[in-house]
């Protein structure tokens, strides 16, 4: 899944190929996927995007938008974005394909679900998009110890720590995959009740989201997760899938994996007592 640190990646491999290059022509749903989202009807992609010049590439919390004369490209949730040399074979099944004018060319399918919209930039009603441009982004100097804090203000008894930061949008782009490496080094474990952090684990917790998704992205992404060129990210995680079968890296434990919140957790017993 596209979450902060692989937004910003992309956006940025993004910038370095695509800039001031022009899109020729944009083919959507070719291969219908029940779970692929676009803006409108995808078979106005063409219309909307030929001719259009790629200007400048940005990232808001789990999204990555690629500016072009106007209009929006924007690739979200479990979208895989490729790119494809000059003359190089394109694939048969895709849900985006975007070629540009020195015969170089995005390909995007969906993994799962996501979304590769094409609109114009100007205001729109899309909760989503608005409000991961509107919070702060645990990269700004916004996102601050105090502006943390607040997150905590009028929380339910029951809200989970894991609840507390990878839902509802609190911080954009802070998903379930992110989170797992953040309470780890946290040494919080996901099921605890968010109000019964004291101060000093709150400032804990706030120092390993900074320190945590800072190398994240600037490893270009972590190791679960493929970027523009097909490679993996540079980031090792302590916890994924990938670890699931490995001893701790810190205790030497048993590492376990549970269903919480409608996605796997995984986490150390050891490191992180509940």
């Amino acid at each position: 899944m596209i979450e902060l640190p692989e937004a910003h990646t992309l956006a940025k491999q993004l910038k370095q190929v695509f800039k001031g290059k022009t899109i020729i022509s944009a083919v959507a749903n070719t291969s219908p996927h029940g779970f692929a989202w676009y803006s409108g009807d995808p078979a106005l992609y063409n219309e909307k995007l030929a001719g259009k010049k790629v200007t400048e590439t940005d990232a808001y919390g789990g999204r990555v938008i690629m500016h072009a004369d106007g209009m929006i490209v924007s690739f979200f949730d479990g979208i895989r974005c490729r790119y494809l040399i000059p003359g190089e074979e394109r694939p048969a099944k895709h849900q985006l394909l975007l070629e540009f004018d020195d015969s170089s060319a995005i390909c995007c399918t969906v993994q799962m679900y996501g979304g590769m919209m094409a609109f114009p930039d100007e205001p729109r009603d899309d909760y989503y998009y608005n409000i991961s441009k509107e919070k702060p982004s645990p990269y700004s100097k916004q996102f601050n110890k105090a502006y943390f804090s607040k997150l905590f203000e009028g929380i339910k008894k029951s809200l989970s720590v894991k609840a507390l930061l990878a839902t509802e949008q609190r911080i954009p782009g802070l998903g379930n995959g992110v989170l797992q490496d953040i309470l780890f080094n946290a040494h919080i474990h996901p099921r605890r009740k968010a109000e019964t952090l004291m101060d000093d684990e709150r400032d804990v917790l706030y120092d390993a989201v900074i320190l945590t998704l800072k190398n994240m992205r600037d490893s270009g992404g972590r190791d679960t997760e493929k970027d523009l060129f097909g490679k993996s990210g540079g980031y090792r995680t302590f916890l994924s899938s990938k670890t699931l079968a490995h001893p701790c890296r810190v205790c030497g434990g048993e590492l376990k994996q549970e269903a919480f919140l409608g996605g796997n957790i995984y986490f150390c017993p050891v490191c992180q007592p509940i």
